[in-house]
């Protein structure tokens, strides 16, 4: 089974006189979400995550035609721009 772990919370008063802490949760990995009047309103996470999530990617297109040309790879389909299948599926019993 699927389980999205909730970050923990605080709020911002509870932030400020506890940073330090904070900052270390979030240094070991933890996503710390800030609240304002209950409301979420930031979210603290490490250096390393956001990095990851602010890196910019080549596209995915881009990137294969790059395999492509690395590999030759004369088998491969040129991309990846397909038709769906306009049907309606199998039959599921609810």
């Amino acid at each position: 089974m699927y389980t999205y772990l909730v970050p923990k919370q605080y709020s911002i008063a509870h932030a400020r006189a506890h940073l330090p802490a904070i900052v270390n949760e979030a240094a070991a990995g933890d996503d710390i979400e800030l609240t304002r009047r209950g409301k979420p309103v930031a979210v603290v996470i490490s250096r390393q995550r956001y990095s990851r999530l602010s890196s910019t990617r080549p596209h995915f297109s881009d990137a294969y035609r790059a395999f492509r040309e690395h590999f030759a790879a004369s088998d491969l389909p040129e991309s990846f721009d397909v038709e769906r299948d306009p049907s309606g599926g199998r039959a599921v019993d609810l």
